[in-house]
């Protein structure tokens, strides 16, 4: 990790989303302790500001909870009192495609609960880690909705469409060991430990270069049908950079040495 200071920026009168900046990332803790961290609308404010900010700066995205949880859901409370206009409005929705389509990659460290709104979050993200304490799903249906924030299409895309639409029709919550079989995360940590593994995982992705870095991730997330044309494309603007001629030749005379 960077050994800058952090800048925290918790706003007036507290803000549901607590942010570290460093030059190369920025730490975003999910902090409502009260109720576990549930995604309300002024989460959903602080999100668009932060994506605002790494829109233009871009820089890798660490995402994380408060309180030995991530987050427990969209607020059930807010949820209650919205109509049909809210849902085509897309609040969670936007937002969390915000999130997904950050120039950087974006790593989700997950402890205890990540349910709803806050496993959908969790989906957005390019690399998932988290604790042995985790529980991760969408019980959306049984309060009479659906998961419309992004597990309909990403969760098919992480763990396959059979195993994606078990979790979601029966809405059932996965414990830690089965999300780290089924690909849902990558690794599991000791609490204390997940913070550090998820700057380990930035500063593995900061030692890389960043414009190789924000085209891996464009082209990944790119639709088959775009492919291999946006490789090429992509691969054309860095094979004129100056960084790569920089790094090969560095490369080739380590070989040498």
């Amino acid at each position: 990790m960077t050994d800058a200071a952090a800048d925290p920026a918790t706003g007036a009168g507290g803000s549901p989303l607590r942010i570290e900046r460093f030059p190369d990332r920025v730490v975003a803790t999910l902090d409502r302790p009260d109720v576990r961290n549930a995604i309300d609308q002024r989460t959903i404010d602080a999100l668009h500001l932060l994506c605002a900010e790494l829109e233009a700066i871009p820089r890798i995205l660490i995402l994380t909870g408060a309180g030995g949880v991530f987050a427990s859901g969209a607020d059930i409370a807010q949820l209650r009192e919205r109509r049909a206009a809210d849902a085509h409005r897309g609040i969670n929705a936007n937002a969390f495609i915000r999130i997904a389509e950050l120039p950087m990659p974006v790593i989700a460290a997950l402890d205890g609960y990540a349910l709803g709104g806050g496993a959908e979050l969790a989906y957005a993200a390019d690399i998932r880690i988290a604790t042995p304490s985790l529980k991760i799903g969408n019980p959306e249906t049984g309060l009479g909705i659906l998961a419309a924030a992004g597990a309909s299409w990403r969760l098919k895309e992480i763990v396959g469409e059979a195993r994606a639409a078990e979790m979601l029709l029966t809405g059932r919550t996965v414990q830690a060991d089965e999300a780290l079989a089924i690909g849902l995360v990558s690794a599991l940590h000791p609490a204390d430990e997940l913070l550090g593994a998820a700057h380990a995982i930035a500063d593995r992705i900061a030692r890389n270069d960043r414009d190789a870095t924000i085209a891996t991730k464009r082209v990944f997330r790119a639709p088959r049908a775009a492919h291999p044309e946006a490789d090429n494309e992509a691969q054309a603007v860095l094979f004129e950079s100056p960084e790569k001629f920089r790094r090969m030749s560095e490369f080739l005379e380590r070989k040498q040495k």
